[in-house]
């Protein structure tokens, strides 16, 4: 079995200036966690963390390969349209396991699994460049909104259904999409029922950004071929490895308590994710929107009015070391850097040994891109240590399903984890609510009052 593991050590006294005392992982910080671990356990029971369920929900997950093979077999595009986790969670699947360039090649390289896109802003640019790329006979929209109100999702849906329908005609327009939403409410599944559009359900307990693994991400991938067991089974294998309150076992636990410990007794707030491989570059601007909007909260559980939440950044290895490596080296104490690593790259490039009379290159010749990646992120590592900068790894074996389903579950559970350890709710997410109803009244919806919106004043505009 591919098991990930989460190196820490560069987080520890023994290794980093101002690191943590291993003593610590055994008196306060154990005692912490056991408290975290214990709000959780009551917040899982109480079915407030529909997330942790989802490896288990074998009636959803027939659904959903019943639905992909069906919808596979018809169509040579399916769009995705959805906003924030009914995005974000798609792209971080399609890119880590359909690979680079998916929708670049040619239908036996894919096996005759449809392309696939994910479109998440309603740019109009972007958007109708897209449709005019399609044929809308053959292309599906699969429209993932819970509420069936996301205003962003739901104006993407009024243009393709008007496309599709000015192209194959109304009575079949219904056979071009596929809604992922609420059981039993929401403008999605009213039109859904009323006219007998395939629907599949997200639990109603599981949130929009904790919904990778539940028919908004697995969905599309498993229209593309991606077999959504081997995700869940991934899944299922972090969340018994977590059931322990002992922290030195729990990897979910220490992710989340190292971070914590950090932020709160070091000012380090800001919380770099930086995988070393392409595939995984959507990956971090998921775990972004995961941390951020689970943990930045005005007023704690207990009533408090205190904001509260650390700051995630999404980088990329080997890239992002020629852009922000300097200031994660020498700017101020505030960071703590999570690298993931990926053991077998499976496809490997050989470096051919040219220009011996030139050392700047000769060193090279003989390795490969692989090699050189990994050492890059080693390297990487030791220089922040050097520096006192504390930074830990995730380690994957493979970007594998498997593997995959084990690092979202790990990191969502750590969110949790941290949303107890901060004392505020992580499933919620008020801050965001405001800026709807402003838009709702912008855009004229029954119900939402037009705000009053300053105009733009002369003094302050150049």
């Amino acid at each position: 079995m591919n098991q990930i593991r989460f190196d820490y050590g560069n987080m520890m006294a023994a290794r980093l200036e101002g690191g943590v005392e291993a003593e610590r992982l055994e008196g306060d910080l154990a005692d912490r966690f056991r408290g975290a671990h214990a709000a959780v356990a009551e917040w899982a029971a109480a079915g407030d963390l529909g997330f942790l369920d989802l490896p288990y929900a074998t009636d959803t997950v027939d659904r959903v390969v019943e639905l992909a093979d069906g919808f596979a077999q018809w169509f040579a595009d399916v769009v995705v349209l959805g906003i924030g986790g009914s995005g974000l969670g798609a792209t971080a699947l399609k890119e880590a396991l359909l690979g680079p360039f998916w929708n670049a090649r040619d239908e036996e390289e894919r096996e005759h699994f449809p392309r696939l896109h994910v479109v998440d802003n309603p740019d109009p640019h972007t958007f109708r460049r897209l449709l005019d790329q399609l044929d809308a006979t053959s292309t599906m929209f699969n429209v993932v909104s819970k509420s069936g109100a996301t205003a962003e999702t739901m104006a993407q849906y009024l243009v393709a259904r008007e496309w599709i329908e000015s192209a194959v005609g109304g009575d079949k327009a219904r056979g071009h999409f596929l809604f992922t939403t609420d059981p039993a409410e929401g403008a999605l599944r009213q039109i859904g029922d009323a006219e007998d559009i395939p629907t599949v359900p997200v639990p109603p307990n599981v949130g929009g950004r904790f919904s990778v693994l539940s028919p908004v991400g697995l969905l599309p991938a498993a229209v593309c071929g991606v077999d959504p067991h081997d995700l869940l089974a991934g899944a299922a294998d972090i969340v018994e490895r977590c059931r322990t309150d002992r922290l030195a076992e729990n990897p979910a636990g220490l992710l989340a308590v190292l971070l914590h410990h950090a932020d709160t007794e070091h000012g380090r707030s800001i919380h770099v994710l930086m995988p070393y491989a392409d595939r995984l570059r959507p990956l971090a601007s998921w775990f972004q929107q995961l941390w951020a909007e689970s943990l930045g909260k005005a007023v704690t559980r207990s009533g408090v009015s205190r904001p509260t939440g650390p700051t995630p950044l999404a980088a990329i290895g080997a890239t992002d070391q020629h852009s922000m490596l300097q200031l994660f080296m020498e700017g101020p104490q505030d960071k703590v850097v999570i690298f993931v690593e990926v053991t077998d790259p499976e496809i490997d490039v050989p470096i051919p040994e040219r220009h011996p009379g030139i050392p700047a290159l000769a060193y090279l010749g003989g390795h490969t891109l692989g090699g050189l990646i990994a050492a890059e992120r080693t390297a990487t590592a030791e220089a922040l240590r050097r520096e006192g900068r504390p930074n830990a790894t995730l380690v994957m074996p493979r970007v594998g399903a498997h593997e995959l389903g084990q690092v979202l579950m790990l990191l969502q559970i750590a969110t949790v984890y941290a949303g107890a350890l901060y004392d505020v709710d992580p499933m919620n997410q008020p801050g965001v609510e405001l800026g709807k109803r402003l838009t709702y009244g912008l855009m004229g919806r029954e119900g939402a009052d037009r705000p009053e919106i300053a105009d733009p004043d002369p003094r302050w505009v150049l």
